[in-house]
């Protein structure tokens, strides 16, 4: 009955749980690499597209912050008016 109340709470755990935790460093590493040979790699032509339109991306948002810079600016200079 004791083992049933922890699995109800959400204390026992599974076998599963039990296994990932009792995991060493060298294991989890080995892991890490396996999944990652199992991970679909970009082309040279898909990497070369995504970092140029990443850079025409933050080019073309920062001359438009500029100009809305500027323009603000320039809005709120016509509209300061002069200390009488």
């Amino acid at each position: 009955m004791n083992e049933q109340k922890k699995t109800a709470s959400g204390r026992g755990g599974s076998a599963a749980t039990r296994q990932v935790q009792q995991q060493t460093g060298g294991d989890f590493v080995r892991g890490i690499f396996t999944e990652l040979r199992r991970v679909t790699w970009p082309t040279r032509n898909e990497w070369v597209s995504a970092t140029v339109l990443t850079l025409l991306l933050v080019i073309g948002i920062g001359f438009y912050t500029f100009l809305l810079d500027q323009g603000f600016g320039w809005l709120i200079q016509l509209l300061h008016l002069p200390n009488i």
